[in-house]
């Protein structure tokens, strides 16, 4: 598998970037259906269970579901928030037995995918001082590596990269890993492998993603954590609740606490 024969370009109108917000998890993927919101959500739940103050944002502008995973019907969202209805940290929506708060997105909505530099400067201004308002604050942000997701991303002060042993889930997740450490060098890169056959498989698939960027990119990101492949998560998506709620024993559900407890963990 060649993993570096990808490029795209930054765009004309990005907004330039900024000092990143210091208690902000991105959770990226490259390539959908790897279990990027599914995670996003058991980080939030995990945090909670720390007794950190979280709020999970639903950054997949267009394609948002984090509300439909959690069985929940807000009755404000990030669409009104753009729309200048109401200011964002209004549109917190509390999971009660997660013990965490949501701001929805707007599932369908093409024009949130769209936003205009101008209006994606406002929301990335307003969601850095909704943050203030938090311990930890997570960004699910939509697959793929379109200007939207790279510049939410890169005003995480840590961004989490999923990924699993599917080719095109690597290709993908290189492709995100490249453009983001181009346009923020330095930036804290962490990889997850989710959906995992076994914690040395999921070692595996890391080092062929690790082996390309080191070789192509000059950039070893380090390995946030393995989640093993797990029937129980299944089940609790099905629920429509997180599955440290509903399966807190659960072997997906330890791997999640042990990402979430080093990502709470002071660096070194």
């Amino acid at each position: 598998m060649t993993l570096a024969r990808t490029s795209a370009e930054t765009g004309p109108g990005t907004p330039a970037p900024v000092a990143p917000i210091p208690n902000l998890v991105a959770i990226a993927s490259g390539k959908g259906g790897v279990g990027k919101t599914w995670l996003s959500i058991g980080l939030a739940t995990a945090f909670a269970r720390q007794r950190q103050r979280a709020l999970l944002f639903d950054g997949d502008l267009g394609l948002a579901n984090v509300d439909v995973q959690l069985g929940l019907t807000p009755e404000r969202d990030l669409g009104g928030v753009l729309q200048g209805r109401y200011a964002m940290p209004d549109a917190a929506t509390p999971v009660a037995d997660a013990g965490f708060a949501v701001i929805a997105g707007r599932s369908g909505s093409g024009s949130l995918a769209a936003l205009d530099p101008q209006r994606l400067g406002r929301l990335a201004g307003e969601l850095a001082q909704t943050a203030t308002g938090y311990d930890r604050v997570l960004l699910d942000l939509g697959a793929g590596i379109e200007r939207t997701v790279r510049f939410l991303a890169a005003r995480a002060r840590t961004c989490l990269v999923v990924t699993n042993d599917e080719p095109t889930a690597l290709t993908d997740a290189y492709a995100f890993i490249k453009l983001l450490a181009m346009s923020r060098p330095g930036a804290d890169l962490r990889v997850v492998v989710n959906m995992a056959a076994s914690k040395s498989e999921g070692e595996r698939t890391y080092g062929t993603l690790r082996k390309a960027c080191e070789s192509f990119l000059k950039i070893s990101p380090p390995l946030a954590g393995i989640v093993r492949r797990d029937p129980h998560a299944r089940e609790a998506i099905r629920s429509q609740v997180p599955l440290l709620v509903r399966h807190p024993n659960a072997p997906a559900a330890q791997d999640i606490e042990a990402i979430a407890q080093a990502l709470l963990s002071p660096p070194g």
